[in-house]
């Protein structure tokens, strides 16, 4: 019997900064129906739906450690080293974080005025 959550999702995930939505069946660090996962934030999760295996889910966000924004694991959006930061926070508190990080920001471009979510009409 399928579980509640997969049925009816809690809500929709929406990222902040690059307006990414999706629907989410659980928030937290343990998802459902894996025993030998822990997450290391507390995140948005949703059944993976390119497999039946109930074992299997994709992790779509979180909230930043500093701002509380709510965003998406892409890399245009947040990075997570012990915590999750999005990365207007990265850019403004850069010097706290480790070299490699930095020259991580560095490579990354500035996100996308386009939400990823919403494809342009072509006519």
């Amino acid at each position: 019997m399928a579980c509640e959550a997969e049925r009816h999702p809690l809500g929709v995930f929406e990222c902040q900064l690059c307006a990414l939505t999706a629907p989410y069946s659980y928030v937290g660090q343990k998802p459902p129906d894996i025993q030998s996962v822990i997450l290391l934030e507390e995140s948005y999760v949703m059944k993976d739906p390119f497999t039946s295996d109930k074992g299997k889910f994709l992790i779509l966000g979180s909230r930043c450690s500093v701002c509380s924004r709510l965003v998406c694991v892409g890399p245009d959006c947040s990075l997570f080293y012990s915590k999750r930061f999005c990365l207007p926070c990265v850019r403004e508190h850069i010097d706290a974080f480790p070299q490699e990080i930095r020259q991580d920001v560095e490579k990354r471009k500035l996100p996308s005025k386009r939400p990823a979510s919403r494809p342009t009409a072509r006519t």
